[in-house]
């Protein structure tokens, strides 16, 4: 082929993995690929991610309905004072009330959030749903859309929506029901067993697809640190960790189920451009160890939700099949109490 040709195929194979002797690619005609040739991974590509920011402006839309259920000045204490007074129907609760800059308990509760007394004997097992999409105050929120927004658009560009829609909701039900077992002492709001499912899934997407990466163990370091951090907050008193780990573990099992990646021999030789034939033995689209991960993460979400799911309507609790499981969600010290 002449010299135009060549540069014919350079353009056509912009992105992906390098053409190499060994992957049994060869011309059908008297063609010399260019050395520095690549294929397309169609699996790479970004999508627009729109769901991660709808659900930022669905919680930022139930936060501001809160508060105006909420209605303080209307339902303050006589002697206090609500915060931002100029707000009107949309004050905050006093900080001594309520730190984190929101609505009251009260709110909180006709709005949806999670009190494991109502789940259990009031039969409103909704509350497993609608607490995600509650916070306590304008620092959660924020603190939960800014991560958010910052993981979760990442993830729906690189997998879609869908799989990541998934995770999200499903983590947040697995946190939910994790903190119904054990922490059935006051009620529970917030965003953060969601986020941590997706936290499990960049770990465990990462352990999945392990031989599609480079610099695999730093990423494996930096994930680790960054939820071992996480879940040390987790340790302060009014933090629901229970939620956080319920919701990283059903994360991480979810990653294992559907952000599974093909190997790249077997997207190059699916993507084999016109006028070559493929010599070499044809790719498995997933190694072995893929399988393997992918079914046994399958059973244990089925055998996990289904044993949760179970305790949680019979009114089990948790804490008394292990006396140290609080610690998980509270660490007392001299300077702060767990009461």
């Amino acid at each position: 082929m002449g010299d135009d040709g060549e540069m014919d195929i350079e353009r056509r194979w912009p992105i992906g993995k390098r053409w190499g002797n060994n992957n049994g690619v060869h011309p059908v005609q008297e063609l010399n690929p260019p050395r520095d040739a690549v294929y397309i991974d169609m699996d790479r590509r970004r999508m627009y991610a729109w769901l991660i920011p709808l659900f930022v402006v669905a919680n930022v839309i139930l936060f501001i309905i809160t508060m105006y259920i909420n209605d303080c000045p209307k339902n303050i204490v006589a002697g206090r004072h609500c915060v931002a007074r100029f707000l009107g129907r949309l004050s905050f609760q006093p900080l001594r009330e309520n730190p984190m800059v929101g609505p009251s308990s009260s709110a909180l509760e006709k709005m949806g959030a999670l009190e494991s007394h109502k789940v259990v004997h009031a039969h409103q097992g909704w509350r497993l749903i609608t607490c995600i999409w509650l916070h306590a105050g304008v620092i959660h929120l924020l603190a939960n859309m800014l991560s958010l927004i910052f993981i979760g658009i990442r993830l729906e560009q690189e997998f879609g929506f869908l799989r990541i829609g998934v995770i999200y909701l499903l983590s947040g039900f697995g946190g939910s029901l994790l903190s119904v077992l054990f922490l059935q002492s006051r009620i529970s709001v917030g965003a953060s067993g969601a986020l941590f499912g997706l936290l499990g899934a960049m770990l465990s997407e990462l352990i999945i697809n392990w031989s599609t990466y480079d610099n695999k163990c730093a990423a494996l370091t930096t994930l680790i640190i960054l939820v071992g951090l996480n879940l040390g907050v987790g340790i302060l008193p009014h933090v629901d960790n229970f939620a956080h780990i319920g919701g990283f573990i059903a994360g991480f099992l979810l990653g294992f189920v559907l952000l599974v990646r093909p190997q790249f021999g077997w997207v190059n030789q699916r993507n084999v451009p016109p006028g070559y034939e493929v010599e070499s033995p044809a790719e498995s689209k997933h190694r072995i160890y893929q399988y393997i991960c992918l079914g046994l993460a399958f059973v244990l979400l089925i055998v996990g939700y289904t044993v949760a799911l179970v305790m949680v309507f019979r009114g089990v609790n948790g804490n008394d099949g292990c006396s140290w499981c609080h610690y998980l969600s509270c660490v007392p010290t001299s300077r702060w109490s767990c009461d």
